[in-house]
């Protein structure tokens, strides 16, 4: 029985999350051609000649946000090959990549994009995205809301320098629920390597000066933050 080999080609697609105005947003363009031209769409691109997909990934990163990869949150999310999930020809499988860094800049829109925005997430879930860009999106947003319980990632949320409360609403953004401030407190500060004081402070509106703190060395949480059964929905 005789097999036809099906040409394929790769892309990198990025899901860049950021936290703006209590709101966990994601960067979306909208499409200049077609396939869906004129359709929100997560910012990615093909791979070219020799890169590998996570050195496409980090190109595009660069291309949309100004920012090198090797200065925030970088990781593979997953793999994509669905036969109908890209109406181009040859067969397009995208690598999709998770990024998160604080502050982002307004974004600029790539070679084939007419505009790049900021979108809510519930918003960029509302509106739907094109090819399999939502289930992209969803898969993404769930990594970091895993990743918050065992690793360290809350911390890419924030600057090189951070107040307890800054790290409570990257928690209480991403998760969605609120969360008891003494109790986070504790939690955080109890948890080897994940904070460290610089022994500054910022002042706070008619309190106390915020004491502030900086990326300890540890990558996982130890104990670990467990996500609120509240949240897990």
């Amino acid at each position: 029985m005789s097999r036809v080999r099906q040409r394929v080609t790769l892309t990198a697609d990025l899901v860049i999350l950021t936290i703006r105005d209590r709101q966990l947003c994601v960067l979306v363009v909208e499409r200049g051609n077609e396939p869906f031209a004129g359709r929100l769409a997560l910012p990615g691109g093909f791979l070219r000649g020799d890169e590998s997909l996570d050195e496409t990934a980090a190109r595009e990163l660069s291309e949309e946000t100004g920012l090198d990869a090797a200065s925030l949150h970088l990781q593979q999310v997953g793999v994509y090959s669905a036969p109908d999930r890209d109406p181009r020809t040859p067969r397009v499988v995208t690598c999709a990549y998770l990024a998160i860094a604080p502050n982002l800049p307004l974004p600029e829109a790539g070679s084939d994009a007419r505009s790049a925005q900021w979108l809510p997430v519930v918003e960029a879930q509302r509106v739907g995205l094109a090819f399999d860009h939502d289930e992209i999106l969803r898969d993404a947003v769930e990594l970091a809301r895993d990743e918050l319980q065992f690793r360290t990632l809350a911390r890419a949320f924030c600057g090189a320098e951070f107040t307890v409360g800054d790290l409570r609403e990257v928690y209480e953004v991403v998760w969605g629920v609120a969360l008891d401030k003494p109790n986070f407190h504790r939690k955080v500060t109890d948890a080897d390597g994940f904070i460290e004081p610089t022994g500054g402070k910022r002042p706070t509106p008619g309190g106390r000066p915020a004491a502030l703190y900086r990326s300890g060395s540890a990558t996982v949480l130890t104990p670990p933050m467990m996500r609120p059964r509240s949240a897990r929905t």
